[in-house]
């Protein structure tokens, strides 16, 4: 430093150059070298899914004219992409051809990334085409029930991808009403309310190869939640289906697509709990007919379970001096925990259940603030029945394991899903917007730690095959604002402006999607509207339905190499 002579005060020079980061080599043959040689790599799959980030989706077909139906979800090899006909009576299976399909339908398009649907001439010969190009119908597998109609947010798919389980429903007439019993089938029924219907179900396997339905199952007088697979779990070859109305679960194993019945837990947890209660009451009565099972004063088998293994636990804390009131406290709450009912469940594995249960208020849809009231999570072992463990949801221990090992709540380590799916438990970018997440509502007003551990955990028990194994939803491999796209397969607000994906080893732009309507002006700016994504599980291929009033908008995204000049006239007819 050297003195300023005018007023004695010393300058400061900085005499270091600003040192620039070195970015990695982006050139797709570098990248394709380093993978063949292994360099720079720990693992083979970071390899392979970084080549996304040369390869992405980089055009925007707006508006594409497409058949009247409800596009749904890819199988899990990534051939067939499913979709509900505009009645829902019927499946419509189609064959996926690959991005390179419309390449000779796209020769004449430029680098432009976006292609709206008021622009006349070759842009509205590509939106009328392009769908016929990537996708051909294979089969349409029509309902045995005209009256039944799918539940288009309802499939779930066999670890092969040969067959896919879908759902559908119909209301019950008021001619046809069932009768007492059928309704009241044990003391825990809950009653049927206005916004909790009563409904004939049927679940269908179909077979996707051959376009036929494989096997039917039939739940009459029921209330069974179909809508994002919340009420039906596949985890590999075991099915799970929870009753809301009969409080039970249906335990099914799936075989050269045929349904085999496996067990019924509920009332009674195995046919060995029956065997056991019929001749205790025999012993006791004699020749008395039994009570009706909507009278019967006994707890059925499953809840009496988790109440012995509350008890067993309280009384450990007494005797180890853990908690001298834990006693206390579970005679005070008994009545509470005897009218909880089972709300939620998934498979953990072959064998283990996490069940949540809530006040019958929220399972009816009566509360208003359902994550805001007591519930309880039972972990439950199928075939040995017994409760592994309880948690409420205030439990610390839940969220730290839910934290540390969400991987195996989301069962991403399917045989058909990406060994390497992002998720809080194995990837540092996903779980510092868990905690960003989690620190705002500590942070708001009137939250804390307390509140935060009930917002998270209200998130189990967590749908199945509810998050989508695209490599460009990976948030380790490209940066992006999980408020507009996330991998979880929800309907999202719709952005005005396109979403940006930037990689995340150099910061670089890579590709925008455009699920909007381009530079249209909406019809009614104060209408909030959703748009649902559905993602390639491998391709650099992308759909974005929005549903704008009555009508569908399906935007196509997808890999282009543009030509170097940019042709108007329409391409060669065939």
């Amino acid at each position: 430093m050297e003195p300023n002579v005018h007023n004695n005060v010393p300058d400061a020079f900085c005499t270091e150059r600003i040192r620039f980061r070195r970015l990695r080599s982006q050139n797709i043959v570098h990248r394709l070298r380093s993978r063949e040689t292994g360099h720079r790599h720990r693992t083979p799959r970071h390899a392979i899914r970084e080549l996304y980030q040369n390869v992405y989706p980089n055009l925007t077909v707006v508006n594409v004219e497409r058949p009247p139906c409800y596009l749904r979800k890819f199988s899990p090899d990534g051939k067939y992409l499913i979709a509900f006909s505009s009645d829902q009576a019927a499946l419509e299976i189609y064959e996926y051809q690959g991005c390179a399909a419309a390449g000779e339908l796209l020769s004449s398009w430029d680098d432009t990334e976006l292609m709206v649907d008021y622009e006349p001439g070759y842009s509205s010969v590509i939106r009328g085409k392009i769908f016929d190009q990537l996708f051909k119908l294979k089969h349409v597998v029509n309902l045995e029930n005209h009256e039944k109609h799918l539940n288009r947010e309802c499939s779930l798919f066999t670890n092969d991808g040969r067959y896919v389980i879908v759902g559908a429903a119909s209301f019950i007439p008021e001619e046809n009403r069932p009768h007492f019993y059928e309704l009241y089938t044990n003391n825990e029924v809950i009653k049927p309310t206005a916004g909790c219907p009563l409904e004939d179900y049927t679940l269908y396997i179909i077979d996707l190869h051959f376009g036929r339905i494989s096997h039917a199952r039939d739940f009459r007088v029921d209330k069974i939640i179909l809508s994002h697979n919340q009420g039906v779990y596949l985890y590999n070859s075991t099915l799970a289906i929870l009753s809301i109305h009969h409080q039970s679960m249906y335990i099914f194993s799936i075989a050269d697509g045929t349904f085999f019945p496996e067990r019924t837990i509920g009332r009674f947890c195995s046919g060995e709990d029956e065997r056991y209660y019929t001749s205790a009451f025999l012993t006791e009565r004699g020749s008395a007919p039994p009570p009706r099972a909507f009278r019967e004063p006994a707890i059925n088998s499953l809840k009496h379970r988790i109440l012995v293994f509350l008890f067993r636990q309280a009384k450990a804390q007494v005797d180890s001096g853990e908690d001298g009131l834990a006693l206390r406290k579970f005679y005070r709450r008994f009545d509470e925990y005897k009218d909880l009912r089972m709300w939620k469940m998934q498979l953990l594995d072959d064998d283990l259940l996490l069940i949540k249960y809530a006040h019958e208020d929220v399972v009816t849809l009566k509360a208003h603030e359902p994550n805001s009231q007591y519930s309880m999570f039972v972990v439950y072992h199928i075939w040995d029945m017994q409760i592994v463990a309880v948690y409420s949801n205030q439990s610390t221990q839940l969220l730290e394991l839910y934290e540390n090992f969400c991987d195996s709540f989301r069962n991403a380590s399917h045989n058909h899903r990406t060994p390497f799916a992002c998720s809080p438990s194995n990837n540092l970018y996903s779980r510092l917007l868990h905690t960003r997440f989690k620190q705002t509502i500590i942070g708001a007003r009137g939250g804390s730690e307390v509140e935060a551990t009930k917002r998270i955990l209200a998130q189990l028990p967590i749908s199945a095959q509810s998050y989508t194994s695209s490599p460009y939803l990976d948030l380790g491999l490209f940066s992006y604002d999980d408020k507009w796209v996330s991998a979880m397969e929800r309907p999202k607000a719709c952005a005005e402006f396109p979403i940006r994906f930037y990689a995340r080893d150099s910061g670089l732009l890579k590709f925008r999607i455009y699920a909007g309507m381009g530079h249209q002006i909406t019809p009614h700016p104060g209408l909030r509207r959703l748009v649902a994504f559905i993602f390639h599980p491998t391709e650099p291929f992308a759909i974005s339905v929005q549903r704008i009033n009555t009508d569908y908008i399906a935007n196509f995204h997808l890999r282009h190499v543009p030509s170097t000049k940019r042709k108007h006239a329409l391409p060669p007819k065939t």
